[in-house]
């Protein structure tokens, strides 16, 4: 998953009407249990890439070439750092319609 489309969201935290979350679902809790199970997959999303990224540094090696490497390292890490939260790319997702969710409760038996 590049991140880069998320680059519109913002990276602190914004005051939210709780009125908007509930338009969807009409149930605030769902909603709320929606961007939770978002929020998770986009974190485990950007934990994998991250670890593949600082997986290429791994080496038994010690070398001249450490130092460089660890300044590529830090400049991965506080590429990560300064990206919005994964609760915050949920949320804005979850507004603009972009998750797709079912609830099997709410659907009709057939």
């Amino acid at each position: 998953m590049s991140n880069t489309k998320n680059s519109t969201v913002a990276p602190t935290t914004v005051t939210r009407d709780l009125r908007q979350l509930d338009t969807t679902t009409d149930n605030l809790y769902e909603s709320l249990v929606v961007i939770s199970k978002r929020a998770n997959q986009i974190s485990n999303n950007i934990k994998e890439e991250l670890h593949g990224k600082l997986s290429e540094f791994a080496s038994s090696n010690d070398n001249l070439e450490e130092v460089f490497e660890n300044r590529e390292q830090i400049e991965i890490s506080k590429h990560y750092e300064r990206m919005p939260k994964p609760t915050l790319i949920a949320i804005d997702e979850f507004l603009n319609g972009k998750v797709y969710f079912r609830n099997p409760a709410k659907e009709p038996a057939q």
